[in-house]
């Protein structure tokens, strides 16, 4: 009787274990599907932008995306070189940063606003600051952008007029970086102005 029990319990810590990395692996993969499915996304936008340099028309990255390419984010200083989608929504922001549809393109001198997400695309605003170059290039050429401030504010209380004339380019993602909860009412918001 006594070496049931002990062949018993020495089973018990191995099924611990295995049912521990089972349920760690599950969380690796859905950390690395939402990586996998950035970096993927890229490299499809990448070719549907190349189209759209060629012939000026939208193309689609893949037959079933209600998105396309609309701009390329360069920030040499911080290794960063990233297709831009038009809109905004959930399903944009999975693949790529994307350009709000309300407000100015570059160029046309009023606001442009691009969001994206604090874990992947712009994760690298965390170690930007004022008088960093980002670059913009569109269908009609590269616009230059000097960053002016960063901010932090709470998107309760705070809104970004996309109609202003003022030849900005605003960058906004959620708020802290590296919180553990997606979403949350505060945004880090980069503001930079056109040279």
């Amino acid at each position: 009787m006594k070496q049931f029990l002990i062949r018993h319990r020495s089973r018990l810590p191995t099924a611990a274990i295995v049912l521990t990395l089972i349920v760690g692996v599950g969380f690796l993969a859905d950390a690395f599907w939402l990586y996998g499915k950035a970096m993927v996304g890229q490299v499809l936008l990448t070719r549907a932008w190349a189209k759209t340099l060629e012939d000026g028309k939208e193309h689609k990255p893949w037959p079933w995306a209600d998105h396309w390419p609309v701009a390329r984010l360069i920030s040499e200083e911080h290794n960063i070189d990233q297709i831009v989608l038009a809109g905004d929504s959930g399903s944009v922001l999975a693949f790529a940063p994307g350009m709000n549809l309300q407000a100015a393109k570059p160029g046309e001198g009023g606001t442009v606003v691009i969001s994206g997400h604090r874990d992947t695309h712009f994760r690298f605003l965390k170690n930007i600051k004022p008088e960093a170059e980002l670059t913009l290039q569109t269908k009609g050429g590269f616009h230059r952008y000097r960053i002016e401030e960063t901010m932090i504010v709470d998107s309760r209380t705070t809104r970004i007029d996309p109609t202003l004339d003022n030849g900005q380019l605003v960058l906004v993602t959620c708020y802290p970086f590296d919180a553990i909860d997606a979403g949350g009412p505060m945004r880090f918001v980069v503001v930079g102005r056109k040279i």
